[in-house]
């Protein structure tokens, strides 16, 4: 897990500081002052690599780079080790266009996921991407699991064509073939992170939408009665269900994983969400990150886990009243003053009407 992070002449501010919770993060502020952009630090500090430096096909997660070369520029940040806290320094090399990095194993911060605003996703998973060399085992092995939108859905493979990952329509006809316990915890997850409205995201039959394509289609039941292709609903609904899959996927993925290897399940695991409420309707957006927490419980009640989430939503914020603790929770905004972006650690006020989405002058004082 992370515990602090400082950038210094590194993005749009002159300096940013954060001490996260243990549990619970948000980033709030206008598009373009760099939440996405501290998201992807984040990774970077816990996983040692920039998302588009393990898949080129990314058109965002580039490497951070300095705003004035003449100043100093550095990455300050604490990641908590299996015994203890570890802090790291890390300045930018002008020469190879890197971040230094210390020598040595890394310290293992559990679980990382990483759900981009693309709609891409990513995991370092310490039983598949945690190695002292890259030829351990034999083998050369992904630094991470960095998958573009389209991905997602299709598959993942190596350069070597070596299958990473089946993708969300092949993973998901094959459980629901099989109706075992991968399908019904997909199931149990989209139940979970659907809308509080009643329309339930559920599986429907398998189909075909084309005579060139062979595979059997996923299809949710509407509530007008009709299977619809998860690849015909909405922008919302397949935004869910690209996250309900990827959840369990990567966590099925871990426990196969270390039982091969012999060792036991993680207890930590960092969860990043980029603007959580995209594309969903306002009564979605109030459920999301409650949702999402319950789903991380649902899939192991032992793991402990840190949640880092961006977002410009109101209703979001108002839907996580309940459930913020000044002790492990923490809130961060950023906000462009007489110029200048500036990251400002703040109370959270009670102030925000979940029903009427109204917001007091005092909530983000």
């Amino acid at each position: 897990m992370i515990r602090y992070l400082k950038l210094s002449n590194v993005g749009p501010a002159a300096d940013m500081e954060l001490e996260f919770g243990s549990r619970l993060n948000l980033l709030t502020g206008d598009n373009g002052l760099g939440k996405s952009f501290l998201l992807d630090i984040i990774w970077w500090a816990l996983t040692r690599k920039w998302p588009a430096e393990v898949n080129a096909k990314l058109t965002a997660g580039k490497i951070a780079l300095p705003t004035e070369k003449s100043k100093e520029y550095t990455i300050k940040f604490s990641i908590s080790a299996a015994s203890k806290d570890q802090e790291f320094i890390s300045t930018f090399q002008p020469r190879t266009q890197s971040w230094s990095l210390k020598m040595g194993r890394h310290p293992n911060p559990g679980l990382v996921f990483y759900a981009m605003a693309d709609g891409g996703f990513a995991v370092w998973d310490p039983a598949r991407n945690y190695w002292k060399a890259q030829n351990e085992a034999g083998t050369n092995r992904p630094a991470a699991y960095v998958f573009s939108p389209k991905e997602v859905w299709d598959g993942l493979n190596r350069e070597d064509d070596l299958c990473l990952c089946n993708g969300l329509i092949r993973d998901w006809a094959n459980w629901q073939n099989k109706n075992g316990w991968e399908f019904n915890l997909l199931k149990k997850v989209l139940q979970d992170l659907s809308p509080d409205s009643g329309e339930l995201l559920t599986p429907g039959e398998l189909t075909r939408i084309s005579l060139d394509d062979v595979r059997d289609m996923p299809t949710l039941k509407m509530p007008y009665g009709q299977d619809v292709p998860v690849v015909h609903a909405s922008s919302g609904m397949r935004r869910i269900i690209a996250l309900a899959y990827f959840l369990v996927w990567c966590w099925e993925e871990h426990k196969k994983a270390k039982k091969l290897i012999g060792e036991p399940l993680e207890t930590k695991a960092v969860m990043l969400v980029d603007e959580a409420e995209s594309h969903l309707y306002p009564s979605w957006q109030r459920k999301i990150i409650p949702a999402i927490l319950s789903v991380m419980n649902e899939l192991e009640h032992s793991i402990e886990v840190q949640f880092i989430a961006s977002t410009h939503s109101p209703l979001l914020m108002a839907s996580v009243e309940p459930q913020f603790h000044a002790s492990s929770d923490a809130w961060f905004d950023i906000e462009l003053l007489d110029g200048r972006v500036e990251l400002t650690k703040r109370q959270f006020s009670r102030n925000i009407d979940a029903i009427n989405s109204e917001i007091t002058d005092s909530t983000f004082d």
